[in-house]
């Protein structure tokens, strides 16, 4: 079961370049769309229009590189730690996607630096899973240790557009309750390591079974919802495209500045204070 509107931190292995697709998934069925962050590379923020969402969204681009991405990481955890605002802040402590080669590598590295040899996973990286973990500590409920699995091959973005692949996906996850992860940064990384240790064999077992350990099953999103939702975007979509061509010249200039200042925005990791904020009060009684 997981609690409604619990501000969490997610960490999910990264065997597809689609995962992130399953836990948007997640969130419609949990009601946690508007507020599913990610931590992704920063060459997904340049994309044109897809960038500019992000962006938007408030997703947290690393360059995977630390001396680089802490001081990025650590302004933008700074705007989350209103704990009035729901929060799912997804991180692929792994920080690729699963291949045979780089399993490989990971094992050679492992072995050479006396850590768990993992054969369905890559050795996570630590140091950004514990800045998260510090940084939002107080207003932070849980960490979800998602698990997915495939059923019967990892999908593609292709497979995904065209409907072929997964058959099913299974999602297993373990809340733990934020005062259960250990403080200092040596402890968070072998708490980690241990976590995608354990990780490990509930993918062998999903791997020999088909399933994780006492499923459930969700239930289907509602067809009617989908196809509102679709068919609003549909026609926003085109009504902005129209209005771009054939509206003034006034609106096609508007367009043109406001696609100007998101890949500027974009490219530079510029984001704008809000314009109101919430203010907390705190009446103090003699």
């Amino acid at each position: 079961m997981v609690p409604a509107r619990e501000r969490v931190l997610i960490i999910a292995n990264h065997r597809t370049e689609v995962d992130w697709m399953y836990l948007w998934d997640l969130a419609i069925r949990k009601g946690q769309l508007g507020y599913i962050k990610y931590i992704l590379k920063s060459s997904l923020m340049k994309l044109p229009v897809f960038g500019w969402g992000f962006h938007i969204l408030e997703f947290i681009s690393v360059e995977r590189k630390w001396e680089v991405d802490e001081s990025t990481m650590r302004q933008m955890l700074s705007t989350f730690k209103d704990d009035h605002d729901p929060l799912w802040l997804a991180l692929f402590p792994e920080g690729t996607d699963f291949t045979e080669q780089k399993r490989i590598r990971s094992q050679k590295y492992a072995a050479e630096n006396g850590l768990p040899i993992l054969k369905n996973l890559l050795l996570p990286k630590t140091k950004g899973f514990h800045t998260c973990v510090q940084d939002l500590r107080q207003c932070l409920d849980a960490v979800y240790d998602v698990t997915i699995g495939y059923k019967h091959r990892c999908p593609s973005l292709l497979d995904n557009v065209f409907g072929l692949e997964p058959s099913e996906v299974h999602i297993h996850i373990q809340r733990i309750p934020i005062d259960n992860i250990p403080t200092t940064e040596n402890e968070v990384a072998n708490w980690l390591m241990d976590t995608f240790s354990n990780k490990d064999q509930l993918l062998d077992k999903f791997h020999s079974q088909g399933h994780f350990p006492h499923e459930g099953t969700e239930g289907d999103l509602s067809t009617m919802k989908c196809l509102v939702s679709i068919t609003t975007l549909m026609v926003l979509t085109s009504l902005s495209t129209y209005l771009t061509f054939f509206s003034s010249i006034w609106f096609k200039i508007y367009v043109l500045f406001a696609c100007s200042y998101l890949a500027f925005a974009t490219r530079f990791n510029i984001r704008p204070m809000p314009i109101f904020r919430r203010k907390k009060i705190v009446l103090k009684l003699d």
